[in-house]
């Protein structure tokens, strides 16, 4: 299939996660309404908003295969998303310190032909240190942790946190590539 691939997104991290498995692609940002939706389970919204997304650049194309994706921190129940400002991102940090939470993260593929759609999560389990105030404090004044579910970055400084990983790492990142190829595949797109 030689058909485009359009990421749903504006987040440097997923764009690179596409560029490290080859694959070349626009980008072309939704502006969905991401407001968790009362009463879903997390893997449900995950796949909700990833849906939304896809559905709503492909909207507005006539070719392409649109990949849209969204990512929640769970910590015993409770979704974490991006934090909306340092207080909230002080918090969410003392939540997840000393103890494992669970990353999904929703993938929505569109076909913006046919519109087709094949949707699905992935689930990593993560495992933070503990952490003291200060360590907390002096990481959320780095920036990193405000545009960040769980208010933090696997792949930056929040690495001197976590002390394990189980599952899929490009997934806590924000786009499983495993799983991506996968339904890339299921609908004929090679991507090795």
């Amino acid at each position: 299939m030689d058909a485009k691939i359009v990421l749903a997104s504006s987040s440097p991290r997923r764009a690179d996660l596409l560029k490290q498995a080859g694959l070349e692609f626009n980008i072309m940002v939704s502006e969905v309404d991401e407001t968790p939706a009362p009463g879903l389970a997390p893997y449900e919204l995950v796949e909700l908003l990833a849906l939304r997304k896809a559905n709503a650049v492909a909207a507005g194309l006539n070719n392409g295969i649109v990949i849209g994706a969204d990512t929640v921190v769970v910590q015993d129940g409770r979704i974490l998303g991006k934090p909306s400002g340092p207080q909230e991102a002080a918090a969410m940090l003392s939540l997840l310190q000393g103890s494992g939470h669970e990353v999904y993260t929703g993938v929505a593929l569109v076909n913006a032909a046919s519109r087709e759609t094949l949707v699905g999560h992935e689930l990593t389990r993560v495992f933070f240190n503990s952490l003291t105030e200060e360590e907390i404090s002096r990481y959320v004044a780095t920036g990193e942790p405000l545009d960040k579910a769980g208010a933090y970055g696997v792949q930056g400084l929040a690495a001197l946190f976590i002390n394990r990983l189980e599952g899929c790492y490009t997934n806590v990142v924000g786009l499983p590539l495993a799983r991506l190829a996968k339904m890339l595949k299921q609908i004929g797109y090679e991507v090795l």
